[in-house]
């Protein structure tokens, strides 16, 4: 039985796993795209979805936290710096596991692991966004059918007008139908 033995081994002690998940870390948030094993990334995914939570707090508890973990103090900055200001908006997922196949030596499943660009999320909020707009037009949009109603048949009165007058059978009430407009 299992019991209390939560997580990955992945065959290494302790200390030579969390040193290999703090390198990882700070490799993803450097570069942004990593390759990696499938049980690795799926052990690097929470970790690194943690730090951008710490850096979305963004206060100095948080960024105290993160420079524990990651190696790099550089990117540590970047990662409250620049890659807080892309996921602000999201409430997770910000990483991207994508299997690509087996390696060549050992024929172990390997795996890229991606942060997610800006541009997916705004696409996302464009979406609810128009969703919300047409919420909040459906209101508006019941007085505008009314006068584009209105609108619709003056174009359509203006349109029979001209008509009538190019007609050679009646170019007398064509005649008066212009004085009385003027």
């Amino acid at each position: 039985m299992r019991h209390r033995k939560a997580g990955k081994h992945l065959g290494r002690d302790s200390s030579h796993r969390r040193a290999m998940f703090r390198n990882m870390v700070t490799s993803l948030f450097k570069y942004e795209q990593i390759e990696t094993t499938d049980a690795k990334a799926k052990q690097l995914r929470s970790i690194a979805e943690r730090m951008i939570t710490l850096a979305k707090r963004g206060d100095l508890h948080a960024r105290r936290q993160a420079l524990a973990y990651m190696t790099d103090k550089k990117v540590t900055h970047r990662l409250f710096e620049e890659l807080r200001e892309r996921f602000m908006d999201r409430q997770g997922g910000y990483v991207r596991i994508i299997k690509k196949g087996n390696r060549q030596g050992d024929n172990a499943p390997i795996s890229i692991v991606q942060l997610i660009s800006a541009e997916e999320g705004k696409k996302k909020r464009k979406k609810k966004a128009k969703a919300e707009t047409k919420a909040q037009m459906k209101p508006k949009e019941e007085a505008s059918a009314a006068e584009e109603a209105k609108e619709e048949t003056t174009a359509q009165a203006a349109a029979e007008a001209p008509a009538q007058e190019a007609s050679p059978e009646e170019p007398d009430r064509a005649e008066s139908e212009a004085k009385e407009e003027v």
